[in-house]
């Protein structure tokens, strides 16, 4: 599989990493990774698009790996990114993913470059925290409640958390997820964390946090405030999956996205959690390239 990472010029002097995975004239996908994130993504999932003829471009979010920071980004941020990132690889137009805490940042994506998005998807995305009539912690694990509540206490508060939690996750190896995740895990992700997604989220975590939090301080602080963007703005079409069992970002959420995206669709997965849905994603990809094919 052939698979390059590089660095590009991208706004405001900054330096982006690119990850381009797949086969040399596959139809561009750009991926949004979660949170914390290296920018990387699970190599099934890269060949399942291989086998679709796409070509998976996904890129370290500011302030993780070798992406220059971006203080007080907000999601809407992202969209001049994307740009660039397309722009330098010759793309016009492209699909695009994205899971989790990358969830909004596709979001962002279709609703601020509407021209060159030709159909989203979202695995697990989070919602708006001000997301009218949504109670954002409801069903949430403990690990991710704390974590926002220190969020809402500014940036000072949560830097002092984040270091703590990042020295959980470096010191253990992938072995001992399953317990670093607590609360967070459902039974449908216990199952699913082991072999060789437990071995590739490890290392993944690692590759995140290895220069510091603050790429991941960043993403907290822009997916918890406004995003930059309303939803409702949003005209490509939109699918949005979500496990019924998960715990790091609760059913509801996905479900008000769907009802505030206009012409979204939902699949709600009742045997999937968080990290689980990753097994569902040949069924994500079929439904976005026919979702590209009717639009």
């Amino acid at each position: 599989m052939l698979q390059r990472t590089f660095h590009i010029d991208g706004p405001n002097g900054r330096v982006l990493e690119v990850t381009l995975s797949g086969p040399e004239g596959g139809r561009p996908l750009i991926y949004h990774t979660g949170t914390p994130s290296a920018g990387k993504i699970f190599p099934p999932m890269v060949a399942q698009g291989a086998e679709r003829g796409l070509r998976h471009i996904s890129y370290a979010r500011p302030g993780y790996r070798g992406s220059d920071r971006d203080p007080g980004r907000s999601v809407a941020d992202c969209a001049s990114d994307v740009a660039t990132i397309a722009d330098a690889l010759g793309i016009e137009q492209f699909l695009c993913v994205g899971s989790s805490g990358g969830g909004p940042h596709a979001l962002a994506t279709a609703a601020l470059l509407p021209s060159r998005t030709v159909a989203v998807a979202t695995l697990a995305s989070v919602a708006p925290a001000n997301a009218p009539g949504l109670d954002w912690f409801a069903g949430m694990g403990a690990e991710n409640i704390e974590e926002f509540r220190v969020a809402q206490q500014g940036e000072e508060q949560l830097i002092a958390y984040l270091e703590e939690r990042r020295g959980e996750l470096l010191a253990p190896g992938p072995a001992d997820l399953r317990p670093t995740f607590g609360d967070l895990m459902s039974s449908a992700d216990r199952e699913a964390l082991t072999g060789e997604l437990a071995d590739d989220l490890g290392a993944r975590a690692r590759a995140a946090l290895e220069h510091g939090i603050s790429g991941w301080l960043d993403d907290d602080m822009a997916l918890y405030n406004d995003w930059g963007f309303d939803v409702a703005q949003i005209t490509v079409p939109v699918a949005v999956w979500h496990g019924q069992q998960d715990r790091f970002v609760p059913e509801a959420h996905g479900i008000w996205l769907a009802k505030n995206i206009p012409g979204a669709s939902a699949s709600l997965m009742a045997e999937h959690g968080h990290l689980s849905l990753v097994f569902a994603y040949d069924r994500v990809l079929d439904d976005l390239i026919a979702a590209a094919r009717r639009s």
